[in-house]
């Protein structure tokens, strides 16, 4: 009886762990869609570092939409529809590697 609880509580360790990365990455992509649709500025330090800080998350989704782009007086407004498929992807990848996790747990 420990022994299952023990198991079942690194499990829920291991299952929040992986909700608590995917809601920092999600976080990340979010304000990137923000600032990208509102036009912030690109050489500003944070604006930048959260574009650089996701990159990498968006490469496997590039090219799949074009971009649509917006130019106002004093900012460009993108609409980026590869942060809107990685928010939802990346989502779904966490929710099915922790239903992996609880079938596998399931059937030990």
């Amino acid at each position: 009886m420990i022994k299952h609880y023990r198991e079942h509580r690194q499990i829920m360790r291991v299952k929040r762990f992986i909700f608590y990365i995917l809601s920092i990455l999600e976080f990340l992509l979010v304000i990137r869609l923000i600032f990208k649709t509102l036009g912030a500025n690109p050489r500003n330090a944070f604006v930048s570092g959260i574009y650089s800080s996701t990159d990498l998350f968006l490469i496997p989704f590039r090219g799949i939409f074009h971009t649509a782009i917006s130019k106002g007086f004093e900012t460009q407004s993108v609409l980026e529809p590869t942060i809107i498929i990685a928010i939802v992807i990346y989502a779904v990848i966490a929710w099915g590697i922790v239903k992996l996790i609880e079938i596998s747990n399931n059937h030990v």
